[in-house]
């Protein structure tokens, strides 16, 4: 039997690649972020991202490149991949907005809906489950959002200030925008030629109520690779997951 909410969820989608990775300094001397292997997998970020959203019903990706894009350029060139690739280069930068619409204009598919993630980011979660959430609230986008684990210990006090108890890196009270999208055909009209959409199309959407933000589920995996401690902390969470 055939599943109504099949047709629709995206099956393309948009890696932003560009980013130079100074925090992930010396792994991003030679080769751009998304291309920084977690160790124990011998994988490049990128690599897992790619096969996570094959996974997930995705055949077309644009991969949008910047800071040394060559490298990635090669690496998707030469490498089996799940998923049909097609990369972009920015001739000057755009900022976070610009990039994002320049390279949705290479979407196979301009009329139908599409993902978007971070190339920073590894998480497992069902975009399938996201793309349904994202229709049913009629948004035009729709966020993931995470509760990341705080880098510190904390403790709770009861109501005289006595402390009760101590919690080693807790889940944050606050969610997150965790870096991965589904948007609507139209959205890529609403992004600026130039700019960060963050700062324009997404305040602009949440007022009018048609910006949606999807909480990944508890026990689902995610965490931005942002700098060398991400990376070995990474590479322990996936070893105690088996994977």
């Amino acid at each position: 039997m055939t599943d109504p909410s099949a047709a629709s969820r995206p099956t393309q989608a948009v890696v932003l690649a560009g980013g130079q990775g100074s925090r992930l300094r010396p792994y991003t001397d030679d080769r751009p972020k998304p291309m920084v292997e977690i160790p124990g997998t011998g994988t490049p970020i990128i690599g897992h991202q790619l096969s996570w959203l094959a996974e997930e019903g995705v055949t077309d990706v644009v991969v949008s490149c910047g800071h040394l894009a060559e490298v990635l350029q090669k690496w998707l060139e030469t490498t089996e991949l799940p998923v049909s690739v097609t990369t972009v280069v920015e001739t000057e930068p755009l900022g976070r907005g610009g990039g994002l619409k320049y390279a949705a204009a290479h979407l196979p598919h301009p009329d139908r809906p599409w993902y978007a993630t971070n190339g920073d980011i590894w998480t497992r979660f069902s975009l399938r489950d996201m793309a349904d959430f994202h229709t049913e609230r009629d948004a035009l986008a729709t966020l993931a959002l995470a509760r990341p684990r705080l880098p510190w210990g904390a403790v709770q006090t009861d109501g005289f200030g006595h402390i009760t108890d101590f919690i080693e890196a807790p889940p944050s009270t606050f969610e997150i925008n965790a870096g991965v999208y589904v948007f609507s055909p139209g959205f890529a009209d609403l992004l600026p030629e130039r700019g960060d959409h963050e700062r324009t199309t997404f305040p602009h959407l949440a007022r009018e109520r048609r910006l949606a933000g999807f909480p990944i589920p508890q026990g689902s995996y995610w965490r931005a690779i942002d700098t060398a401690k991400d990376l070995t902390e990474a590479a322990k969470e996936l070893a105690a997951q088996g994977r």
